[in-house]
């Protein structure tokens, strides 16, 4: 071999050692130039996103925020907007219901419609229909709705004989009135006449006359008091609760139509006329016991006048005699 064929075989293997190495070292810096790239371009795109997702974070909730307060307004001008129209609703409703009544007044009480042309009065057994009508102060021809019902029937209850009174308005042109009137029950026996009075003890009327009514005798009112329309004093009041019980009492006996008479001024006195008897009952107790021996004395002693007597033996018995008036 020559010494020029042995460097050429020198420089060729020298050419490929060096292209190894460096293709070694290439690959490393291209390695690390890549690996480079990459962290870079991630810092950048973290640096982005981070900024990015801030800035649209930010964006959002002012919008979200702008968003909600548009919507309130919008809802709060939608609420005044119907709360407006309600209230114009109801003032046109209430206005133009105020106007027909109103003309539905005026018409009522200016048309001859409704004039009265028939007054009724009812349940008036013992008071004469026209003078109800006289007190009532109604008149035919008068407006059905001009006269103050209150006052009308003030006016009327001025009768003692009324106990209540109810009027009403029969549209078009009638007056309907209704009376309850009190009852007589007793003649209670003063100077030289009769005061007719109820169970409630008011005085009905005042008369001479004695009507077929069991009479009370002995009451305390004074004589000027006893005039139609007043009632008897609290001490007679309280005195007649007792004489309607005697009087209940007689009934169940059947004997309430035999008696005449009972004096209240101290003790209690009955008097039955047709049986020529007087009844000494003494004081208010007991009185249900007492008259358990009435109907056998009575029975006992027909046709014969005299008076019955009721004694106490007991706390609840008692002993009752009868003494013939010679």
């Amino acid at each position: 071999m020559t010494k020029q064929q042995k460097n050429q075989i020198d420089n060729l293997y020298n050419f490929s050692k060096n292209n190894v190495y460096d293709e070694k070292q290439e690959k490393k810096k291209i390695k690390e130039r890549e690996k480079r790239i990459k962290q870079r371009k991630k810092e950048q795109n973290d640096k982005f996103d981070f900024d990015t997702e801030v800035v649209i974070g930010m964006t959002n909730k002012n919008n979200q925020r702008k968003t909600q307060e548009i919507k309130k307004e919008i809802t709060k001008k939608q609420e005044y907007i119907q709360k407006k129209k309600k209230r114009v609703k109801r003032i046109i409703k209430w206005t133009t219901l105020l106007l027909l009544i109103i003309g539905g007044c005026i018409f009522a009480l200016v048309s001859p419609i409704f004039n009265i042309k028939q007054i009724l009065v009812i349940n008036n057994n013992q008071i004469p229909t026209e003078t109800i009508v006289s007190l009532s102060q109604l008149k035919e021809g008068e407006n059905l709705f001009r006269f103050n019902k209150n006052k009308v029937q003030q006016e009327i209850k001025t009768n003692a004989y009324v106990e209540s009174v109810n009027i009403k308005r029969k549209v078009p042109n009638i007056v309907q009135i209704t009376i309850k009137e009190r009852e007589k029950k007793y003649n209670v026996e003063f100077l030289n006449g009769y005061a007719y009075i109820n169970e409630q003890g008011y005085i009905l009327e005042v008369s001479e006359q004695k009507l077929d009514l069991p009479v009370i005798q002995g009451i305390s009112t004074e004589q000027e008091k006893i005039m139609e329309g007043n009632r008897l004093n609290i001490q007679d009041l309280e005195k007649l609760e007792v004489v309607i019980q005697i009087m209940n009492i007689c009934k169940s006996y059947e004997l309430d139509k035999k008696i005449t008479s009972i004096n209240i001024e101290n003790n209690y006195v009955i008097y039955m006329e047709d049986e020529k008897k007087t009844i000494y009952l003494g004081d208010a107790s007991n009185l249900s016991n007492k008259m358990l021996y009435i109907p056998t004395i009575l029975s006992e002693n027909q046709g014969k006048e005299g008076n019955i007597y009721i004694d106490k033996a007991s706390e609840n018995k008692f002993t009752a005699r009868f003494r013939e008036k010679v």
